[in-house]
């Protein structure tokens, strides 16, 4: 299992995706507080549909909490501002994906918790910004999750038989 880390989430509909998201993949999804919105705002419901039931979703209050509770074996920091593309990691179960509030990324002060090997960036066209949040969290969880054969899926659960 791996962990998808939003710190300081701002736009439900982005986080109701992610909760759509890590359900779907079996990840376990991490919100830093403080947020953009409150859990039952229905925005949020909306984008999570009925998947909030089915995904595995905690609340911390802060990023050092997250670290004590939970104690992620690696932790990858998904920045525009990584040199490492994300695809060159070799995901780890455990591993925790962090990515930082849509409108401002990682702050100076949580980039500065990562290595530069444990910055990964999605590679995009000169010139582009950004993607959005939960299109970045899904190529990079899917990647991970790729590389372990997509375990606990109905696909891995098929081949073994």
């Amino acid at each position: 299992m791996f962990h998808v880390v939003l710190v300081e989430p701002e736009i439900p509909p982005n986080t109701g995706n992610v909760i759509r998201l890590c359900a779907n993949s079996g990840a376990q999804l991490h919100l830093i507080h403080p947020l953009g919105f409150v859990m039952e705002d229905k925005q949020l419901r909306r984008a999570g549909l009925d998947y909030r039931e089915w995904a595995d979703v905690r609340e911390h209050t802060d990023f050092d909490r997250f670290l004590r509770d939970v104690k992620p074996t690696r932790l990858f920091a998904c920045s525009t501002k990584g040199e490492r593309l994300y695809h060159q990691v070799h995901y780890r179960e455990n591993d925790a994906l962090v990515f930082g509030a849509e409108t401002r990324g990682l702050s100076p002060e949580m980039m500065a918790r990562f290595s530069s090997e444990e910055i990964v960036r999605i590679p995009m066209v000169p010139d582009s910004r950004s993607l959005n949040l939960s299109n970045a969290v899904s190529v990079i969880l899917f990647e991970a999750w790729r590389q372990h054969d997509f375990a606990g899926s109905v696909d891995a659960q098929a081949a073994a038989n």
